[in-house]
């Protein structure tokens, strides 16, 4: 018998499908709205970030919302005139060009200024306002810089974790860019913004490195990161590599191929540096060509001092602006309490930052941050970065939700306690406690409120508001206190177009020099006002000038690299000065010489300690006298002092007291004139001080007698261009081509090297109808080849990726071989 077949098991039947949508009637979906909503949360923090700026300069007064001005130390001194430069540039009316700029320091390279001031991107930016507006162009410069930083901030939060609400990521990103650091030091060196924008750009490159993508689009940001500010790029590439190594932890190693990452982020930065190596090089070998500046050495800040820093509302010079905004620190010092967020992260978030605050207090690391050279002001410049891992921190919790209130309440004790800490500094100032306490309290508390619909706009208004007000406040205190501890300079303004128009017209450029003179507006008034004058203030201030002009009586401040103008007839002759500002007005000087002249066969003489006798033998006559017992000088001559440790007010001859301002090593007092001697006897009074203090008596005769026997053997014509100049020299022309210009790096006269003259500009000559010199910045061509080897290295791996994926293509698309039929002896 046939075994009974088995019934089989009833089953439930399977659920019909849904039916298909009608895909005229359901809408599709919208792939580009992760992309809007990414670029509206940094729209968002954008406009956050300049309302703070703005309300704060608002309140405070300060330019352009008020009487107060903003012109301070370097940004009077050097960013504002460098941008009226580049803006002189862009237009056409520079003398010069990118490789040389004969407006200031009586001819220098302009390629490294360029690479330190103004090679951001934003910078031509100022070419589209009105010369006139120049303060306005670089004010706007560095609005739009901070709002670049914070949405910048905002792109990285988005794309490393999602966070509850989708204006959360635009509030941390502008509390980044409203920084301590970025409100209080890098409004006035706008330079050092590009920093900022730098180090969430970075970040980004880390994250493309770690993911392996976009390997030329990390290449480009990293170029042009170091190409805008090399340091404080180095110092945001130093943050990110920390980011990095902090991601790939809390990834784990079975995640991510860690070697391959950092390969491939290290060749991101190795060829990124490589194609910005035409503007570093040249930078680089500038610096150590330069005047030296200050050699400082570093001294910790007191711990008070540094977590005063903390607080909104605080100023200080050698403190780190560490401000963050209450939603900022409560987040981040909640992280490390948050159990829901795993073990490794809170450990790796709070333990880098923590170690990055402390690296700022130790002398070897602090070497580490500032290029193995402790800086010459602020010893905290590298603060930005420590905003910015807060910020990433507090981020990194949040992307878990918001802390609960165990978490929020020790976060909040340690932030009471941080605050504690700094009471015994003087920079915690009562209003500045109270800003923070308040502040504190209005973001627990809305991080403390039930999570239900009808309470996130009060949440989000209150976290915003103490975002915005905290840094405007912040901003209003700097706007104030910036002035009485820093340097400050009269404004651009009508005085000074004035001023301009008038060098304007008198100039006769390159017949002679029109130098912007006395008093001066700031340390590179030739830049701003126009002429071709030996001011000069950089940190590129080339040591060769600073010699030179010292041996000939010039004054300085910034220990030698804030050159001033010399007013000095002798000098003027020298260097084919032809008018300079004097008394409100524009005069007339003379005699004067072409800037190429031709000195008698024969050694260059040595310049000595003695400025009198130094302008002598570059002019190759006597032309001074000492004063007679009495004191006094012959009638008709005019009377020089020189004392450049003396400060005090000097009594001419004839005329109102004369201001000196010396003092080393940080200044040194000018030779000036007392008037010219019309009465006899009349003796002029020297201030008290240490220091040498020597008058000479100028006999004008001698000078014009002088200078009519060099003009003989002068050039008959000088044409000069953005890269050197051509002369044309009298018939039979034997000795030595002297150059009016500073004999810096980088000339080459007559296709060899210069041989300078006393630290002029020279060349051999025997019988030359013309003589033509030609300035390349030294390093150029070093970083030109750099970024070739890079171009290159990029082509190839391009070239090399793209026909890999060709090869993974034919692969994939080639049908299988077919079987061969066995031969009979197989079968």
């Amino acid at each position: 018998m046939r075994p009974a077949p088995r019934t089989a098991p009833r089953t439930t039947p399977p659920p019909a499908p849904p039916p298909e949508p009608d895909p005229a009637q359901a809408p599709a979906p919208d792939p580009v709205s992760p992309r809007r909503a990414t670029a509206a949360a940094c729209a968002l923090a954008g406009l956050l970030a300049l309302a703070a700026v703005c309300a704060g300069d608002a309140v405070a007064r300060t330019f352009p919302f008020g009487p107060r001005h903003r012109s301070v130390n370097d940004l009077a001194n050097q960013f504002v005139p460098f941008h009226a430069h580049l803006w002189d540039l862009l237009h056409g009316r520079a003398d010069g060009g990118l490789l040389l700029n004969w407006r200031a320091g009586l001819g220098t390279s302009f390629l490294p200024d360029y690479g330190t001031y103004l090679s951001s991107p934003l910078a031509p930016l100022v070419a589209l306002a009105p010369r006139a507006d120049i303060e306005y162009a670089v004010y706007a410069l560095t609005l739009l810089k901070t709002a670049l930083a914070a949405a910048a901030t905002t792109l990285l939060l988005r794309r490393i974790s999602a966070a509850p609400a989708p204006w959360w990521p635009a509030v941390l990103g502008a509390g980044y860019a409203l920084c301590g650091w970025s409100l209080v030091e890098g409004t006035y060196n706008p330079m050092w913004l590009d920093g900022l924008i730098a180090f969430p750009l970075l970040c980004l490159v880390a994250e493309w490195a770690r993911e392996g993508a976009r390997p030329l689009l990390s290449v480009l940001t990293v170029a042009v990161c170091w190409t805008a500010n090399f340091y404080t790029a180095y110092m945001a590439t130093l943050g990110a590599g920390l980011f990095l190594l902090a991601r790939l932890a809390t990834a784990g190693p079975r995640e991510v191929p860690v070697p391959r990452v950092l390969l491939r982020a290290a060749g991101s930065v190795l060829l990124g540096v490589g194609l910005a190596g035409p503007v570093l090089a040249p930078v680089l070998l500038s610096t150590r060509q330069a005047h030296p500046g200050v050699v400082r050495e570093f001294e910790a800040a007191g711990v008070a001092d540094a977590l005063a820093r903390l607080l909104p509302g605080t100023y200080g010079f050698s403190t780190p602006a560490a401000f963050v905004a209450a939603p900022v620190l409560l987040l981040a010092a909640t992280l490390a309490f948050r159990r829901e967020v795993p073990g490794r992260d809170r450990l790796v978030w709070t333990g880098l930052v923590l170690a990055v605050a402390a690296s700022f207090q130790w002398g070897p690391t602090h070497l580490v941050w500032h290029l193995f050279a402790t800086p010459n002001g602020s010893p905290y410049r590298q603060t930005f970065v420590l905003a910015g891992l807060l910020v990433i921190a507090a981020h990194a919790g949040l992307a878990h939700g918001p802390p609960g209130r165990r978490p929020l309440a020790a976060g909040g004790a340690v932030v009471l306690a941080l605050t504690a800490a700094a009471l015994p500094s003087e920079l915690a100032t009562r209003p500045a406690l109270l800003l923070a306490v308040a502040g504190l309290a209005a973001v627990a508390g809305a991080l403390a409120l039930p999570r239900r619909r009808r309470y996130a706009v009060l949440t989000a208004v209150l976290v915003t508001g103490t975002l915005l007000g905290q840094a405007a406040a912040t901003t209003a205190y700097a706007d104030r206190a910036r002035p009485a501890h820093l340097d400050d300079y009269p404004p651009y303004g009508p005085r000074q177009e004035q001023r301009a128009a008038a060098l304007a017209a008198a100039g006769g450029w390159p017949a002679y020099r029109t130098d912007s003179g006395l008093p001066r507006v700031a340390g590179n008034d030739p830049l701003l006002l126009g002429g071709q004058g030996a001011a000069y203030y950089s940190s590129h201030t080339p040591a060769v000038l600073t010699g030179l002009l010292t041996a000939l009586g010039g004054g300085w401040t910034s220990r030698g690299r804030n050159l001033q103008s010399l007013d000095n007839p002798v000098t003027d002759a020298l260097f084919a000065v032809g008018a300079r500002w004097r008394d409100g007005e524009v005069a007339r000087t003379g005699p004067g010489l072409p800037l190429v002249t031709v000195r008698p066969p024969g050694a260059a003489p040595a310049l000595g300690p003695d400025p009198f006798r130094n302008q002598e033998l570059l002019l190759g006559a006597g032309v001074y006298s000492r004063p007679a017992a009495s004191g006094s000088c012959p009638v008709g001559t005019e009377v020089f002092l020189w004392a450049p440790e003396r400060t005090g007010e000097a009594r001419p001859v004839a005329g109102p007291p004369v201001r000196l301002l010396g003092g080393g090593p940080r200044r040194r007092a000018a030779m000036t004139s007392l008037g010219t001697q019309s009465v006899p006897d009349a003796r002029p009074g020297v201030p008290p001080g240490k220091g040498p203090a020597e008058l000479r008596c100028l006999h004008h005769d001698r000078l014009r007698a002088a200078v009519t026997a060099l003009r003989d053997r002068s050039a008959v014509s000088v044409r000069t261009t953005a890269t050197g100049l051509t002369a044309r020299l009298p018939g039979g022309a034997a000795g030595t081509a002297v150059v009016a210009a500073p004999a810096i790096p980088g000339w080459s006269c007559q296709g060899r090297e210069p041989e300078p003259y006393a630290g002029l500009l020279a060349v051999r000559v025997t019988g030359t109808a013309t003589v033509s010199c030609a300035f390349r910045p030294p390093g150029l061509t070093a970083g030109l080849a750099a970024a070739g080897v890079s171009v290159l290295v990029l082509l190839g791996t391009g070239a090399a990726g793209r026909a890999q994926r060709l090869r993974k293509r034919r692969t994939s698309s080639s049908p299988p071989a077919a079987h061969s039929r066995p031969s009979t002896a197989e079968a």
